[in-house]
């Protein structure tokens, strides 16, 4: 993925920016410190992405101040996740915020040019893990991604999924979401020749143990190219799956 920085140096190259400037923009202060909060102004020339907000435990005065200084340093398009409605509705009071309840996620700024290689396909094992694999969803289209959403197709149907068999070969990307025994991940895996990152989810009876046991078993699957994130971490897999998608050929 092209980095701020990249774009920097490219525009000084290109005489469109001086030296002077670009220099004043590097040392510009990396974070505002707003006492509560350290908001890392400089991650976006680190790694491509500006910081996003982690809305859970924070304060809806927090997460405004943390807005403000976003904006106020020039950062126009700002992702909040794990926002709760109440949240969004006192935030929404002094930002043009657009909620997405079923993600829990919160975005201010208008939506991003599709700038990906290809596509990401997100699938859940059941109706219940759609709002993890909401999330995941709507983090990967913040950041300029194509994505289709194959849900409730799990191994307890199997042909459910496959007869999304054309979207699963065609993808650059797989997010698979689900809890109980976390099968779909391992079945996905088998049928995909691009990368597929598992999501366990909490989803599942009292031996499932909060989505313990679809974590280990999405970490034993042995379908190769199956990596994993955290529980009921949507937000990382789809970030993950963006920074995928938006590889570039190294020479």
């Amino acid at each position: 993925m092209d980095t701020e920085i990249k774009a920097l140096l490219e525009n000084v190259k290109n005489g469109v920016v001086s030296v002077d400037d670009a220099l004043l923009r590097l040392k510009t202060e990396p974070f505002d410190d707003l006492g509560f909060a350290k908001v890392d102004l400089h991650r976006k020339i680190r790694q491509g992405a500006a910081e996003v907000i982690y809305g859970e435990r924070k304060t809806p005065q927090q997460i405004g101040g943390i807005v403000r200084s976003m904006l106020d340093h020039g950062q126009d398009r700002i992702l909040i996740t794990r926002l709760s409605p109440e949240k969004a509705e006192a935030l929404g009071a002094d930002f043009p915020v657009a909620y997405r309840s079923e993600a829990r996620i919160a975005t201010l700024g208008e939506p991003p040019t599709s700038s990906g290689i290809g596509r990401i396909v997100i699938a859940t094992g059941g109706t219940s893990d759609i709002p993890v694999a909401e999330e995941a969803a709507v983090t990967a289209a913040f950041f300029g991604n194509d994505v289709t959403r194959l849900y409730d197709v799990g191994v307890a149907g199997l042909h459910r999924l496959l007869s999304h068999t054309d979207e699963i070969m065609r993808a650059s990307v797989i997010i698979a979401v689900a809890g109980m025994e976390g099968a779909l991940a391992s079945i996905i895996g088998g049928l995909a020749d691009c990368p597929v990152i598992a999501v366990p989810t909490s989803v599942g009876y009292g031996a499932s143990f909060g989505g313990v046991a679809a974590l280990l078993s999405m970490l034993n699957s042995c379908a190769s190219g199956v990596s994993v994130v955290n529980i009921d971490n949507g937000f990382g897999a789809g970030y993950r799956a963006s920074m995928i998608n938006h590889m570039e050929v190294r020479k």
